[in-house]
């Protein structure tokens, strides 16, 4: 499988979770607060909507050649999931269904060789197009979990996991970092592994499995679970003091340095 089928075929999976989660709220829990400050579970159900036409125009650029932005501002992005947010379940849930279609079909009618074409977005440097349903799929899973209604980190497929840390850790905004090492620590096969992800910044080393950081980078837990130590410290050495906040997650949508053309897995 190749990997622009694994991404898709993760895609696939991924939307369906979120649209039977939101099939089942009621219109009272849609205009309830999500986990996202000032935003109800209708704001995230819309902008989930509003992100899939928004990824169907970088489609169309990388498709026909012709820049085409992902939405036509800010003003505009913003405008269009405020409209939205206080729309019945029903209303919602066939917006959000119909969207991800369109996106879905989109890529599959993509030519091969427009998965090397390179866009962009509001605050996505330029990134080839296999990379956009990878971008898409951190919209849903994240966002799923903001929508406090029942799916959590835990939830979270293991290859997404593996995937978001790593493009988290690779984008690290180390100048404002808190921390100076992460040890990602995961066992395979009865055995232990660690991967250590050295200079980031300043502060203790944090350590952990994959998905409790990741909870913690991206901001949707408290990183209850994880590990403070010295930098330095071997790992059984007492706690160096509370486990830091998370410096600001993904303040950009695309790793730098993608390779032009799909390889054969990612990451």
């Amino acid at each position: 499988m190749d990997v622009l089928h694994a991404l898709q075929t993760e895609l696939t999976a991924s939307t369906g979770r979120l649209l039977a989660t939101v099939a089942g709220l009621s219109d009272a829990a849609v205009a309830g607060p999500s986990r996202l400050p000032g935003w109800t579970r209708g704001h995230v159900i819309t902008h989930l909507a509003r992100n899939a036409d928004s990824l169907v125009n970088l489609v169309e650029w990388a498709r026909t050649g012709v820049e085409t932005p992902q939405y036509p501002s800010p003003e505009s992005r913003d405008a269009g999931i405020e409209a939205g947010a206080p729309r019945p379940v029903k209303e919602q849930l066939a917006d959000l269904e119909e969207s991800a279609e369109r996106l879905a079909a989109a890529f599959r009618a993509l030519p091969s060789e427009a998965w090397s074409a390179i866009v962009g977005g509001l605050r996505t440097a330029p990134h080839p197009a296999w990379y956009l349903p990878v971008r898409r799929l951190r919209e849903v899973e994240i966002h799923h979990v903001d929508l406090d209604a029942g799916y959590g980190c835990s939830d979270w497929p293991e290859r997404f996991v593996r995937r978001e840390l790593h493009d988290a850790l690779v984008c690290w905004p180390r100048e404002l970092s808190t921390v100076s090492e992460l040890v990602v620590e995961e066992v395979k096969d009865g055995d232990k592994h660690r991967q250590v992800w050295r200079d980031l910044g300043t502060g203790p080393v944090v350590q952990g499995d994959a998905r409790t950081l990741l909870g913690w980078v991206t901001g949707r837990t408290a990183g209850a679970g994880l590990r403070v130590m010295r930098e330095g410290a071997s790992g059984n050495q007492p706690a160096a003091g509370p486990l830091p906040a998370a410096p600001p997650w993904l303040a950009v949508s695309a790793v730098p340095g993608l390779p032009a053309t799909p390889p054969e897995e990612y990451p």
